[in-house]
């Protein structure tokens, strides 16, 4: 008898390694596809926003370059595609992601970005990820109910070779594509996946994004409680970007049928919108003006305002791109100016403010926390954790992405299954 359960336990703990080394193989596969390209798009992303900053007229060519983004996708049959939608869609059903998204979301972000549109490009990094796992699972001939988990890798490692916040880019996919869960069966595989792109980038001497903050308030009771009411207001501010975001693409649907008409009125207006401005602040990721208000407290009282004119614009007119990086812009800037406002230090009302938009958005309080220890150092972990939890809890059913589902109540301990709005 004895025999038996231990000739079971080690023909089970065999099963377990078995499993254990066929993941590791293909994750740190895609993880270093993904961190290759990852590392490439970075560096085309950033080259095409030095070009732009040489050649701000390039701007006038944007109408152009959005008449090419919907000739190629509608070469490739892809007008219809949903884009990071659809990544997380087939996470939960468990279809593959087209090759052809790829190439095409990797052009596209780089057209958009050197012609000065509003977008960054971790969107278009899921995208990227998404279609370079699930072929690699195809190469692999990996089982349709365990396709979830090469996507999930795929956006792992692009998130992580883009950002350099590998921990976050691993917890990021687990827990995108259904709120109140979290796919644990895929930690080890993301997390494999992410480092080895992450080790990737350091070998292409692409430093990762941190940034030293000059001044972490202790956590007293007065710090807390405007780091609450920071949070609070993020929240909201969360709704309403989602709210625009979605509604201005759709508006523009119905009042531009045709997509090359819908891209060329959307270009122009973005033209229109920077000679009105009378600045470049708002083109392109902005990363400059998020580091002058994180390291400098330094924003304009408004400046998030026109970044999500700019970026609905954009985005729902068809360019391609991410939401994630106009995210941080609009958070820092946010938390810069209500922090003066409210006497907290401005810098640090920036990165409290980010974080909180970046949960509230995306409604991933755990990335959101581990995102700002890879951002920011653990210094203000208390603070941070704060923010991330009310901006969960009060940024309602809403998000970035309409493929998410609440699968539980962010209220009780109640299962949904809703959409977000």
């Amino acid at each position: 008898m004895i025999k038996e359960i231990i000739k079971m336990k080690l023909k089970s703990a065999s099963e377990y390694m078995r499993v254990f080394l066929k993941w590791a193989l293909i994750s740190i596969i895609i993880g270093a596809v993904g961190g290759v390209v990852g590392a490439l798009f970075h560096q085309s992303v950033s080259y095409a926003n030095t070009i732009f900053s040489k050649y701000d007229m390039l701007i006038l060519l944007m109408p152009f370059g959005g008449l090419l983004i919907i000739a190629m996708y509608k070469k490739c049959n892809m007008l219809q595609n949903r884009g990071t939608d659809s990544v997380i869609e087939s996470i939960r059903n468990g279809k593959s992601v087209p090759f052809s998204l790829a190439p095409l979301i990797f052009i596209s972000t780089v057209i958009t970005h050197l012609l000065g549109g509003s977008a960054g490009r971790e969107g278009a990094a899921l995208q990227l990820g998404g279609s370079i796992g699930s072929n690699i699972g195809k190469l692999f001939r990996i089982d349709k109910k365990d396709m979830y988990m090469v996507i999930m890798c795929g956006m792992s490692g692009v998130f992580s070779a883009l950002f350099g916040t590998p921990i976050t880019a691993a917890f990021f996919a687990l827990g995108i594509s259904s709120v109140g869960i979290m796919l644990y069966s895929g930690l080890v595989p993301c997390l494999m996946s992410s480092l080895t792109a992450y080790l990737i980038t350091m070998l292409a001497k692409i430093e990762p994004t941190h940034f030293e903050l000059i001044f972490v308030p202790p956590a007293n009771v007065l710090t807390i409680l405007r780091t609450i009411l920071i949070a609070i207001l993020c929240a909201e501010l969360s709704i309403i970007f989602c709210t625009v975001m979605h509604y201005t693409g759709r508006y523009l649907k119905i009042w531009f049928k045709n997509p090359y008409i819908r891209i060329f009125v959307g270009g122009l207006t973005v033209i229109a919108l920077t000679y009105i401005t009378g600045t470049r602040d708002y083109n392109g990721s902005g990363m400059n003006i998020v580091e002058n208000a994180l390291l400098e407290g330094q924003a304009d009282n408004w400046a998030w305002v026109l970044k999500i004119i700019f970026t609905a614009i954009t985005i729902g007119a068809g360019f391609k791109g991410g939401e994630i990086v106009p995210t941080f812009f609009i958070g820092a800037t946010f938390g810069c100016a209500l922090g003066r406002l409210i006497g907290f230090p401005a810098g640090f009302g920036a990165a409290v403010g980010m974080i909180s938009m970046f949960c509230g958005v995306l409604n991933c309080p755990v990335a959101a926390l581990i995102l700002s220890i890879e951002l920011f150092g653990s210094e203000g972990f208390i603070l941070f954790a704060i923010a991330s939890g009310v901006s969960y809890m009060l940024s309602g059913y809403y998000g970035l992405y309409s493929s998410q589902k609440i699968v539980y109540s962010k209220l009780r301990n109640e299962y949904i299954n809703a959409d977000t709005k």
